[in-house]
């Protein structure tokens, strides 16, 4: 038996920028992929706190540094430059797995800086 389970989040960051006229996706700052252990073209679920929209996309890499979290495509419909959003990835664990499988939090401030890095819920 597998278990679905929270693999990484980045909490509370602010969308950048909101492109219609891109392929599908949201765009995100290489250290905070780096920091989140996301991959590009992960599936990750996003959730607006400013709106209540929850939809899934997959991860590009955006230049690191730039702090940039962009959603592109029918997504930028979803979002408003100047939101807040929550950036969740999920992976399938074995019961095994589950005891020793940590998830790993990232933290930002209004400025999509790094505030903190926690490995638990």
């Amino acid at each position: 038996m597998r278990f679905e389970m929270l693999y990484s989040k980045i909490h509370r960051a602010t969308v950048t920028d909101a492109n219609l006229n891109y392929m599908g996706s949201i765009t995100i700052d290489k250290a905070l992929m780096k920091a989140a252990k996301l991959k590009v073209g992960q599936k990750v679920e996003v959730v607006d706190i400013n709106n209540g929209e929850r939809f899934s996309t997959y991860v590009i890499e955006g230049k690191k540094g730039s702090r940039t979290i962009c959603l592109n495509g029918a997504a930028a419909r979803k979002v408003q430059k100047g939101d807040k959003v929550i950036i969740i990835a999920y992976t399938q664990l074995s019961k095994k797995e589950l005891k020793k499988f940590k998830p790993t939090v990232v933290f930002v401030d209004k400025k999509n800086r790094i505030s903190e890095i926690k490995r638990d819920v």
